[in-house]
């Protein structure tokens, strides 16, 4: 029997399904679920596994490297007060949302990271330009404060259309029948085409970083300008994890699909939802959970039962006092549409401690 650990106490059953499909393949060699573990395609989100010798693509998933930072500055949340509004126009007006572009490419020094032919003229089309951008969906940019009134930023982002169209290629390519969502198909890691997709897998992970900390810099000057006027922003923390990546580890690929790295002593962070914010954690270094914990709350509900299910006004009230995008386009974001994080992290007290719970002044969606 291979080792498989379930930290979720109730999974859906397309869930889990698709992990115990999984698990049953040769070269899987044990697997843990998360606590916010839910449907998606191949493998479920929150799904770990461990396999030997082999990538797969679709276990990492289409948003390479999306993943969450978290950076306090020395500002203090009776500061931001007075300036929320003007804070959060600004946020839209220096950081692009949903599929809009910078109109000029962004600077970085992409090519000290190496790539592969396909890769790089997939970037040479329009990279620097998503360099910087937030996306739609559950992406997001956080204001927050913490127990002790620090200002926090919190952004969850990705690799945008590059890690898209990276992992539409590599998915096609593994695939049988050509189709990127089809099977639990992948590549021997030591075959020119495993070592292709782990070079591009990786660059996708540096440029979801670096678009992380470009909109991280954008909001720090954005801040620090309109509260204390233009003074030079100060980070006093850094964080960075992602939770769609895979990881050679002591002879195994690790692919983490919608799941956070938690090795002992390593600082993540897990959102909740637009009203309860976001928590700092530090990881335990759980075996039986190959070293990670969940990346958010988990939905509770569709995007589309979201829209029909939740009502605006409801919506309204839970949001009273936080600055944020509270219409009908965001209403498959509202706090009913996840699980209880609370709960949520009740369930992996063994895999994570919270060291702060960051409550949202601002919140910022497409």
């Amino acid at each position: 029997m291979k080792p498989i650990k379930i930290f979720a106490e109730h999974v859906e059953a397309g869930a889990m399904e698709q992990f115990l499909s999984a698990m049953r393949q040769e070269f899987a060699v044990k697997g843990a679920l998360m606590p916010d573990a839910h449907t998606g395609y191949s493998l479920p989100i929150g799904a770990v596994v461990a396999t030997d010798g082999l990538v797969l693509p679709a276990w990492v998933g289409y948003d390479i490297g999306c993943g969450m930072c978290a950076v306090r500055t020395s500002i203090l949340k009776h500061e931001i007060l007075p300036h929320r509004e003007r804070i959060f126009d600004g946020m839209y007006r220096c950081i692009p949302t949903g599929f809009h572009h910078n109109k000029r490419p962004s600077q970085w020094d992409y090519q000290q990271y190496p790539m592969t032919p396909m890769l790089k003229s997939l970037f040479g089309k329009n990279g620097l330009s998503q360099l910087g951008s937030l996306g739609s969906g559950n992406h997001f940019i956080e204001i927050s404060h913490d127990e002790q009134n620090h200002v926090w930023i919190v952004i969850h982002s990705g690799s945008r259309n590059l890690g898209h169209a990276t992992a539409t290629h590599y998915m096609k390519l593994a695939s049988k029948s050509g189709k990127a969502r089809e099977g639990h198909f992948g590549f021997r890691a030591d075959s020119q085409q495993g070592q292709d997709y782990i070079t591009d897998m990786r660059f996708c992970l540096e440029f979801a970083l670096r678009n992380r900390q470009e909109m991280i810099d954008r909001a720090l000057k954005e801040i620090y300008h309109l509260v204390r006027g233009g003074e030079t922003p100060v980070r006093l923390a850094f964080i960075n994890r992602t939770h769609n990546h895979a990881e050679l580890k002591d002879g195994l690929w690790i692919h983490r699909k919608g799941a956070t790295h938690a090795e002992k002593g390593m600082e993540g962070v897990i959102p909740g939802n637009m009203r309860d914010g976001s928590f700092i954690v530090v990881g335990k270094g759980n075996e039986e959970s190959l070293n990670s914990s969940s990346h958010g709350a988990g939905r509770a509900m569709s995007r589309t039962q979201a829209k029909s299910l939740i009502k605006m006004d409801n919506f309204k009230r839970q949001m009273r006092g936080i600055t944020s995008k509270v219409v009908k386009s965001t209403l498959d974001e509202a706090p009913d549409a996840y699980k209880n994080i609370f709960e949520v992290l009740k369930m992996q007290a063994d895999l994570v401690e919270v060291t702060h719970h960051l409550l949202p002044i601002i919140n910022v969606k497409a």
